[in-house]
């Protein structure tokens, strides 16, 4: 078993954190403390641990998980992706939420080599090029920058087990450049809820997929909406109705189509953002087009609610956003065609990184 953990470049002994006899001697910020706290509580036993949901679907709010709840879901993320004693992982999601907490809990129940970094754009930036890694869980948008500012790092991903994604969608810019790595890639479903993943669905290589899988133990269903359900043992056996638009295909499979909520009615037609969005990335992406952006709506007295498309940095010409547009007549119908285009010089972004629509709107 590891006897010590790498944070920010430095040495901790396991049984220093426990035992917090480190403190005195060596000079630690904020992100740093907060992180060995939690490894100290685990290490010391305790059972229970509050979590802040990230907001980007509802106002934050704190939850508590259980010790059990928790090592279930490592145990099957180390399961699903054959991590092994001795291991070695990169931590770099913020570690004051879900998705970095259980890269935490799944290196000390796995007895995996943890090297922890604070969240930054580009994770393989300040690490050595000689540095080896079994495993890392990042957001898409330090997988583009690592892929566009450092293109010499894709060895060091190539030489992990796998590479999963989560916490906001993947645009089509980015799966096809996944096509070229070597390492298998994943997409997560997953919530602070179900205390991280409880599906995956491959992005690259012959296993390729739009839906995504859960284990056996993993009971899946929809409710009358057609959202999904979830049962298992990380939700204590209970069924949680999310507001997640599902394609079942099989009892441990399904498509994600987008969120309930994020559902309008334009003209009495509905609408679904996410469908929108994707279309619109495609065609940025087309277009030569690299900027953020989301899909919203706005009250109109002719048609309930008039869809537009805000995107980040400087507005777009005339003749750009037509071009657009016409590129989006060939994959959406009338209504799903923004009606207008908004722009913010930067989008806000909730505490995990994950573009921040209401956020955006409230700017706007």
């Amino acid at each position: 078993m590891p006897d010590h953990l790498l944070l920010n470049g430095k040495k901790f002994f396991l049984d220093e954190v426990q035992e917090y006899s480190y403190r005195e001697s060596i000079p630690l910020d904020g992100y740093e403390i907060k992180t060995l706290e939690f490894c100290k509580n685990w290490l010391q036993g305790v059972q229970e641990f509050p979590v802040m949901t990230s907001g980007s679907t509802g106002t934050p709010k704190v939850i508590t998980l259980t010790r059990e709840q928790m090592e279930a879901s490592a145990k099957r993320t180390l399961r699903i992706f054959n991590l092994q004693p001795e291991d070695k992982v990169l931590v770099c999601l913020n570690t004051e939420y879900i998705a970095g907490m259980m890269m935490l809990v799944r290196g000390l129940v796995g007895e995996l080599h943890m090297t922890i970094i604070e969240p930054i754009g580009n994770p393989l930036a300040n690490v050595d090029a000689d540095a080896s890694f079994d495993f890392v869980a990042m957001v898409p948008l330090q997988l583009q920058q690592l892929l566009e500012q450092t293109p010499e790092k894709v060895e060091q991903l190539n030489q992990m087990k796998a590479l999963l994604l989560g916490g906001a969608a993947i645009q089509r810019n980015l799966e096809d450049a996944v096509q070229s790595l070597q390492v298998p890639v994943y997409q997560s479903y997953g919530m602070t809820e179900t205390v991280s993943h409880v599906a995956v669905r491959q992005l690259n290589g012959k296993d390729r997929s739009e839906y995504y899988v859960a284990p056996p133990e993993v009971t899946l269903g929809q409710d009358e909406r057609g959202c999904l359900t979830i049962s298992a043992e990380v939700t204590k056996h209970e069924t949680l109705v999310t507001n997640d638009l599902v394609e079942m295909r099989d009892s441990q499979s399904f498509k994600w189509l987008g969120r309930a909520d994020n559902t309008i009615n334009s003209g009495g037609v509905k609408v679904q953002l996410e469908k929108v969005e994707q279309a619109l990335g495609d065609a940025m992406s087309s277009l030569g087009m690299s900027r953020r952006f989301f899909a919203a709506a706005l009250p109109d007295e002719a048609l309930g609610e008039r869809l537009i498309a805000v995107l980040e940095g400087s507005p777009l010409t005339d003749e750009e956003e037509q071009n657009l547009k016409g590129m989006l007549t060939e994959q959406l119908g009338k209504y799903e065609i923004p009606k207008q285009f908004g722009y913010l010089p930067r989008l806000p972004e909730t505490a995990t990184g994950k573009v921040d629509r209401r956020g955006g709107m409230a700017l706007l």
